[in-house]
């Protein structure tokens, strides 16, 4: 592993330790306004220059649901990412994520990766970023599952996509092969300051290693 990317996990580390600072937001008392779909994986509430501000995020795991149409006995998972801006007591939903897997007969995974749900400010101008990372896939067979990191920055959307990566065996030389780990950035990533794509790509090397079940 090079100097620079050393670093940069670092920085990853050294964040997700002061984002530990955000406060659990009380399910119990959410302010009106507030509806969710799909069981809670994460609920935090912060302030930030833009005011008081709750995020919660959620996953269904797998079931059969009647919004999509059915091919197969496959199954269904969703899973949904909320943002609320809370004023005089009165929760504003600003952004929401959401993201599917439908009809699938084999095996599914649509899950938030564990440790990547953190709230920074990498620019320093008042206004939080929320970072969210998740891997979606349907496949019966060993493959890459898709990956995507998503930010908000206020209302402005930033969006990585592509692959984890799976290992693919030895060859008869002693080399490992693997499958996938490419990415892509959107649009909005590529203008933006470089200190986003720095934490994005070290999200992305910490969790691109496709983890089976029991791992």
């Amino acid at each position: 592993m090079n100097i620079k990317l050393l670093l940069i996990l670092l920085m990853v580390c050294l964040v997700s330790a002061q984002a530990q600072t955000t406060q659990k937001a009380d399910l119990k008392n959410l302010p009106k306004g507030i509806t969710y779909e799909g069981k809670v994986k994460d609920a935090i509430r912060y302030t930030d220059s833009l005011g008081d501000n709750i995020v919660i995020t959620t996953q269904t795991g797998a079931y059969v649901s009647n919004r999509f149409v059915h091919e197969t006995e496959g199954q269904d998972a969703e899973l949904f990412a909320y943002h609320y801006l809370v004023k005089n007591g009165v929760a504003t939903q600003t952004w929401k994520v959401y993201d599917y897997v439908s009809d699938c007969p084999v095996d599914m995974e649509l899950a938030f990766l564990k440790g990547t749900f953190q709230v920074t400010d990498l620019d320093k101008d008042g206004h939080n970023e929320v970072w969210l990372m998740y891997k979606h896939c349907c496949h019966g067979d060993v493959s890459p599952c898709g990956m995507k990191v998503i930010m908000y920055e206020g209302t402005k959307k930033y969006a990585m996509r592509g692959e984890n990566k799976v290992f693919g065996g030895t060859d008869d030389k002693g080399a490992d092969h693997y499958m996938g780990g490419g990415y892509e950035f959107d649009p909005a990533f590529n203008g933006a300051p470089a200190v986003f794509r720095n934490y994005a790509k070290a999200l992305w090397e910490k969790n691109i290693m496709q983890k089976w079940d029991g791992e």
